[in-house]
């Protein structure tokens, strides 16, 4: 038996700064606050592209696990490890997190993306339970992936309260957080704001550039090739942009999809109005009148998003106060874990 104890199985090191792992961090602290007993078993960080060795090592690490353990496994390597399910689905009490499928993620060739497609659908036929983490995935998951309503439970991130960002910034300052990789869209922002070069404002990007330096050295190029390199500037992984995005006066992320988004919560929760992108949860997220959401890939609608709240103060002060009510309205940590304990609670009895 599993002693009463969850594993919560997360690839590679949990401390890395995007929204996935910040997610896997808190809660697991959270379910132990609120009397969860919770191991956390490091998986390969290999995942989602394991190599055979990586295999093996997780293959081995589950198989350690006694009868009847209850294993949360973060989707990141859950989707990838179908074949490890499907052997020990009858025997341990998986239970997949899922932020957003593998095959959502932008840049993946044809072949890539069925296969992780194909895999996904496998490995999560054979869970016990889901958890997803928007309503967003959770309802993409029963019309793509053909897992029932049923076995799902939505657990959204918490938000924690930030600094009030107050704005009038002379120019204007413009912000966007998040890794630099593809999905994020930074390469349309870039073009967007080449387009709005006669207006005065600034742009700040936070954001690792270590998932894909190739992707993170291009946006440079293009930043410099643009003629914005002395209004754009990349400040690489920072411990709290929170504080940064208080001294901005507006948020702005296109991505090209979310699974939730949680930057998006915190960006509203402190006050900043948010130009981004119809794209997964971002509308769950950002109500309307909290700011604008334009298509997916859309330039020129970036572009004219920008230049409404740059140019307008009193419609940016607007949207900021909308916006602030929206933060105030989110779920904490605390409801996040009740979620996930729930579940957990009732595969331990």
């Amino acid at each position: 038996m599993s002693g009463g104890r969850v594993i919560f199985a997360v690839p590679g090191d949990i401390a890395q700064l995007t929204g996935g792992y910040g997610y896997d961090r808190r809660l697991l602290a959270e379910l132990r606050l609120i009397g969860l007993p919770v191991d956390h078993l490091r998986l390969p960080a290999g995942y989602p592209r394991p190599s055979q060795a990586d295999e093996a090592e997780a293959r081995g690490a589950l198989a350690n696990r006694p009868d009847g353990s209850v294993v949360l496994v973060d989707g990141l390597a859950f989707g990838a490890m179908d074949h490890i399910a499907v052997a020990e689905g009858e025997r341990l009490a998986l239970v997949a997190l899922v932020h957003h499928p593998l095959a959502l993620e932008t840049g993946l060739g044809a072949g890539e993306q069925e296969r992780f497609a194909a895999s996904e659908r496998r490995a999560l036929a054979a869970a016990r339970r889901v958890i997803a983490t928007s309503r967003t995935t959770a309802e993409l998951l029963v019309s793509g992936y053909a897992v029932p309503a049923g076995k799902i439970a939505v657990a959204p991130p918490g938000t924690d309260p930030g600094p009030r960002a107050e704005g009038g910034n002379e120019p204007p300052v413009l912000i966007a957080v998040g890794s630099l990789i593809p999905r994020k869209g930074h390469d349309v922002l870039l073009d967007a704001l080449a387009r709005i070069a006669d207006l005065h404002w600034t742009c700040r990007i936070v954001g690792s550039p270590e998932a894909d330096p190739d992707w993170a050295g291009g946006l440079v190029r293009r930043s410099e090739r643009l003629g914005l390199s002395g209004r754009v500037a990349f400040l690489g992984v920072e411990d709290d942009p929170r504080q940064r995005m208080a001294e901005a006066d507006l948020f702005v992320l296109p991505s090209r999809y979310e699974g939730y988004g949680m930057v998006f919560a915190e960006a509203l929760s402190q006050g900043l109005p948010v130009i981004g992108c119809q794209a997964g949860a971002v509308p769950e997220v950002v109500p309307e009148g909290a700011g604008i959401l334009v298509p997916v890939d859309d330039v020129d609608a970036l572009a004219a998003a920008m230049r409404r709240l740059i140019a307008d103060p009193v419609e940016r002060r607007a949207h900021a106060a909308r916006a602030c009510s929206a933060g105030a309205r989110l779920p904490t940590w605390t409801e996040t874990a009740a979620i996930v304990g729930q579940v957990l609670r009732s595969m331990l009895q």
